[in-house]
């Protein structure tokens, strides 16, 4: 009697534990359920260093890893995703360069080499929340993914979701990322339409999906069996794919609404800079300087108020005359970059231009010969130079023929720009002028000190033309060295 009363007793206290640990198994469970590692990733089409990530990060490793999400945000050809970078950088202190993976405060990788050698040691590591713009950090089975502002992409095991719509509001959005049998799920959401386009864009390639639908504005592909052709309101699939595609036409018109908004490409100051630091120490720049100094002199070698005038109305003219100049050629290579795999090339190609330019800037310090193709103004030009500033009476004069000079200088400073604006391309003209303005302003820099000097009568006009011959050795020198490593860190994709 008294060993059942134990042994009931035993049992009594075995339920009451097991009710007791319950929630705690179950909190367990859930956490090991919900062990999501979510990344939220910048990058662009074209882009050349995206180029080397895209595929890891967007493909490989989403079907290597199922808990692994990837929020894709691209912003060369998508209105809306470059303003989002910015306030990323503004919450998560990230910067504005791509391939950007951001996983917190702080806490991000960037640059291809970053991120190839360091992403899946991350993700082998644990688990991360999702990085949301406004600074919240939230888990992945928390998030309403119609919430996401502007047009992510979501990649997700084998499987892909494409916000087409702002207003985008699938429900329980998250199931069409977590179940096996994507295909059944969809059946059974009914409200579907078949969708043709089965292809997305990354930089430097394309990824083929098996199927695809659209359903309230998110466009999902995936790998593996279909679903029924489903024709909604007698639209068919090719119908929506063209008016998917105005839309698309549409918004790609829509990008100068977006003028104001930060964007990162794949320039950086350091680049901008150094171009336009080369280009200012051109020897033919100094040389025109100084001929239309000598010009003004020899007309009226008394007025000093002649040489500030007419000296800041021929630099204005330069400078107005090539911030024009470079519009237009980043509008030219904008047209050309419209094919992708130009785009893609054209980094490359920018940077082995800036290597050749710098050997022959080499070549000129080692074996001078005026007039250097691509380092100096041609022999054949010069005389036309001479007598277009012989001209020059006035300070009016001197503007109007500062913007005619220009076009004579173009052959000898023309390189480095044309870097500085395929480097400037990516970005819409808006984004663009403000780095365009400091390139010019640094160009025109020694043009100003030298017109002071001979103003204030610290240098006279000879002097100058003396150092100028005396050191234009030098001057090529630095400005080769500056190009070609340059160009070699842009080909090999260290900048």
């Amino acid at each position: 009697m008294f060993s059942v009363f134990r042994l009931k007793r035993f049992f009594q206290i075995l339920f009451f534990l097991s009710i007791l640990c319950f929630p705690l198994f179950n909190v367990s469970a859930q956490e090991g359920n919900s062990k999501n590692f979510c990344a939220v990733y910048f990058t662009g089409v074209g882009c050349p260093h995206c180029a080397q990530t895209d595929p890891e990060v967007l493909q490989e490793l989403p079907e290597k890893y199922e808990n692994l999400t990837v929020i894709e945000y691209e912003i060369y050809q998508t209105p809306g995703n470059p303003n989002l970078m910015s306030k990323y950088n503004e919450n998560y202190n990230t910067g504005l360069g791509i391939p950007l993976l951001i996983f917190g405060p702080n806490d991000y990788l960037r640059g291809d080499r970053g991120i190839l050698n360091n992403f899946e040691q991350r993700l082998k590591n644990g688990q991360n929340k999702c990085s949301l713009s406004n600074g919240e950090l939230k888990n992945f089975s928390q998030l309403n993914l119609n919430f996401l502002p502007f047009y992510p992409k979501i990649w997700k095991k084998d499987r892909v979701l494409v916000k087409k719509e702002e207003n985008a509001s699938l429900d329980n959005l998250q199931k069409f990322l977590g179940v096996d049998n994507l295909a059944e799920t969809i059946k059974k959401e009914g409200d579907y339409v078949s969708w043709n386009d089965l292809s997305v864009s990354l930089s430097g390639k394309e990824v083929e999906f098996d199927q695809a639908v659209k359903i309230d504005g998110w466009i999902i592909k995936w790998n593996g069996q279909g679903v029924p052709y489903v024709q909604k309101n007698s639209e068919s699939s090719s119908a929506v794919n063209s008016g998917d595609k105005t839309k698309t036409e549409k918004d790609s018109t829509q990008k100068q609404k977006f003028a104001g908004e930060k964007m990162n490409t794949d320039f950086t100051w350091f680049k901008i800079v150094s171009l336009a630091v080369v280009d200012a120490v051109n020897p033919c720049a100094f040389a025109v300087l100084i001929l239309m100094l000598t010009t003004i002199l020899t007309y009226n070698p008394k007025s000093r108020k002649n040489i500030i005038l007419a000296g800041l109305a021929f630099i204005a003219a330069v400078f107005v005359m090539y911030l024009f100049y470079g519009l237009v050629i980043i509008k030219f290579i904008k047209l050309v970059q419209a094919i992708t795999s130009i785009r893609l090339w054209m980094y490359k190609i920018l940077g082995g231009v800036a290597i050749v330019l710098g050997l022959l800037n080499i070549k000129d310090f080692i074996s001078y010969k005026p007039g250097g193709l691509g380092t100096e103004m041609p022999l054949l030009l010069r005389p036309k130079v001479k007598k277009l500033i012989s001209g020059v009476t006035s300070p009016l004069g001197a503007g109007i023929v500062g913007i005619f000079v220009t076009l004579f200088l173009l052959p000898c400073t023309i390189g480095p720009y044309i870097i500085c604006c395929g480097v400037l391309s990516v970005q819409n003209i808006f984004q663009s002028l403000p780095p365009l303005l400091i390139y010019n302003l640094i160009f025109v820099a020694p043009m100003l000190i030298i017109m002071f000097l001979v103003y204030l009568g610290l240098k006279q006009v000879k002097d100058v033309s003396a150092w100028k011959e005396n050191n234009i050795h030098k001057l090529h020198l630095f400005a080769g060295l500056i190009m070609f490593l340059l160009g070699l860190a842009m080909v090999m994709g260290w900048v």
